[in-house]
């Protein structure tokens, strides 16, 4: 049996979609669907946080607050512009911004905004940019369409295994060995880009 919930008063699991979770909560505001989002994403939001530097205490305000502005922000919430991981991880990492500001006496400068500000690319620099991308896109070429599928929506959709599965029709087991088999192969043709 599905440890899937049930929609209210419908009978039917509720979807795990972060996408169709989200737009239930704007459109129905729908605390089981974002009871959903907490389970699927909170800890993940967590882990974030612990390795932005918070401590733990921190990290849990953080998730509440993340989850809180999700509730109150999900009507600004649209599919178009991108995914539902992203819109939350989003919302998570402004806040995390926003408490370095206020426990800071001078302001918070974004390190990967300071990085882009600071240094200038040089010519050399996009050339090697470039190359590295030509490269991850060859070797990704390189892998069977149902290798790629699975490593596109595991590294660009952040989708956990389980929900891979279910979207692509496959066991469980299947995903893991296909991710695993992908590893293996981009392994040897990237390792020296780290």
């Amino acid at each position: 049996m599905s440890d899937n919930k049930l929609e209210a008063g419908s009978g039917f699991p509720l979807n795990d979609d972060p996408e169709t979770l989200l737009l239930r909560v704007a459109g129905a505001r729908d605390r089981e669907a974002l009871a959903r989002l907490f389970s699927l994403f909170g800890p993940r939001v967590k882990s974030m946080m612990l390795k932005l530097g918070a401590n733990d205490a921190i990290a849990e305000d953080m998730v509440q607050e993340t989850f809180l502005s999700v509730w109150r922000k999900a009507h600004l919430y649209s599919i178009e512009r991108g995914a539902a991981v992203s819109w939350i991880f989003t919302i998570a990492r402004n806040l995390r911004i926003d408490q370095f500001r206020r426990q800071s006496n001078k302001p918070y400068e974004d390190l990967e905004t300071v990085t882009i500000e600071s240094a200038e690319p040089s010519g050399s620099m996009m050339i090697e940019q470039k190359q590295v991308i030509d490269r991850v896109t060859l070797a990704l070429k390189s892998l069977s369409p149902e290798q790629q599928e699975v490593v596109r929506l595991s590294f660009l959709h952040d989708m956990p295994h389980a929900q891979i599965a279910e979207k692509v029709g496959i066991p469980l087991g299947t995903v893991k060995s296909r991710l695993r088999l992908a590893y293996e192969r981009l392994r040897p043709m990237l390792e020296d880009l780290q």
